[in-house]
């Protein structure tokens, strides 16, 4: 019997929970701080953006949260559960059964339907889809009449939706996105941030998205901002406007939270 990964608790409310994380690479000399004693949690229910200036540590700090890359020092827990005691197959298990992932890229198989695609990480935990929950799904998303389409059928926007929809289908605890509206034009990409607003205040889920556009932060609940591997502030319920100008002015956040 396949033994499953149980909610730990006394998290406070935390979906994901960072707690001194660093990354290193290489070694000595060479050596390369990546993130620096990071603790920040993810309430559930709650969509946070995450920005910085290239170089700051976004990207580790994603593949890090969401298990795909192991912090060289501290802690990650999802949903009480700390990965770094987790095997190698307990945590594959984990991330395929409570986190879904959005990328710039659309990441879906060209041989498959769009209901295929939709199903397919069920299909690979050996799950039978719940029929109910994955109409519900691709109703939320707006596929329901593109369904036996293929990916090439679609348009960009569409195919985002596909992976969104991929996302939500194992009712993840967490959806990580990595610059989910990158590869879209400006309108189809406001239409999957809204897409992604509503998966948080609909069906309650939680949401952190890495991303470099000021718009697309603003459709978040909180805006956390990181340079050099550190956090070095956040915006709450932030404009477009707020955002870029703390994104202006990052150089001096960063001097004041490192003294």
């Amino acid at each position: 019997m396949r033994k499953r990964v149980v909610d730990g608790d006394g998290d406070g409310g935390f979906a994901v929970l960072l707690d001194r994380v660093s990354k290193v690479y290489g070694k000595g000399d060479n050596a390369v701080a990546a993130l620096d004693s990071v603790t920040v949690g993810f309430p559930r229910g709650t969509f946070t953006a995450v920005m910085g200036p290239s170089g700051s540590g976004k990207s580790t700090f994603l593949h890090c949260a969401a298990g795909l890359d192991q912090p060289t020092g501290g802690s990650v827990r999802l949903g009480g559960v700390d990965l770094s005691g987790l095997r190698e197959t307990a945590l594959t298990e984990l991330r395929r059964d409570r986190i879904g992932f959005v990328f710039q890229a659309f990441n879906l198989l060209p041989s498959l339907t769009v209901a295929e695609n939709i199903t397919l990480p069920l299909r690979l935990a050996g799950r039978r889809p719940d029929r109910a929950w994955v109409r519900e799904v691709t109703d939320r998303v707006g596929l329901t009449n593109r369904l036996a389409h293929r990916p090439s059928e679609l348009s960009g926007g569409q195919q985002q939706r596909v992976a969104i929809a991929r996302a939500l289908v194992t009712k993840p605890a967490v959806v990580f996105g990595d610059e989910p509206t990158g590869a879209l034009d400006t309108s189809t990409g406001r239409d999957v941030l809204r897409l992604l607003r509503e998966v948080v205040t609909g069906t309650g889920q939680t949401v952190v998205m890495v991303t470099h556009d000021p718009v697309a932060a603003s459709y978040a609940d909180k805006v956390l901002f990181l340079a050099d591997g550190r956090v070095v502030g956040d915006l709450i319920r932030p404009t477009a406007e707020q955002v870029a100008d703390r994104m202006t002015h990052l150089g001096a956040w960063a001097e004041a939270a490192s003294c």
